[in-house]
């Protein structure tokens, strides 16, 4: 099983510009790592009016849209898929960054800004081993600057091998 990370913090603090950031450092480094986004608002990933649209709305359960190169699946659930159902769907990787889901019981990295007005995560949630930050800050755990990526890679990338030799 995939080892998880979660980027975490609120709305507008820079948290799909880290990752997008961090993905190619991170394969540089040897990880081969896959992202779940999660999105608080109801999103649409078809189109109207295409086949694997008119599949869905006719009631298959799951319908694949397969390029040479690429796939989606689109699927209906009840309700939101539990953690561990989300991270079965993945292929096999080394590290799946959880984007978002801060409720979710996984370590973190917490991207922290305190000009947005917003509470420290880290303060309250014992699941925060990391802050990256625009600001220098005191925390009890390490605080990384934002705008030093490499530093941010470095530092996932020691935290993943500690993950790997505990395993």
């Amino acid at each position: 099983m995939a080892i998880v990370l979660g980027v975490a913090g609120f709305s507008g603090c820079g948290k799909t510009t880290l990752i997008e950031a961090m993905l190619p450092l991170l394969a540089e480094r040897g990880l081969t790592v896959s992202v779940i986004k999660h999105s608080h608002h109801a999103i649409e990933f078809d189109t109207q009016g295409k086949d694997s649209y008119r599949h869905r709305r006719a009631g298959a359960a799951q319908v694949m849209v397969v390029t040479p190169k690429s796939y989606a699946v689109f699927a209906e659930t009840a309700s939101q898929l539990a953690l561990g159902a989300q991270l079965a769907l993945l292929a096999p990787c080394d590290l799946v960054l959880l984007e978002g889901q801060k409720w979710a019981e996984v370590p973190k990295l917490e991207v922290y800004r305190p000009a947005l007005g917003k509470s420290a995560l880290y303060m309250t949630d014992k699941h925060v081993i990391a802050v990256a930050s625009d600001v220098a800050l005191v925390a009890p755990c390490p605080v990384l600057d934002l705008n030093q990526t490499n530093q941010i890679a470095d530092f996932i990338i020691h935290w993943w091998q500690q993950q790997v030799s505990e395993t």
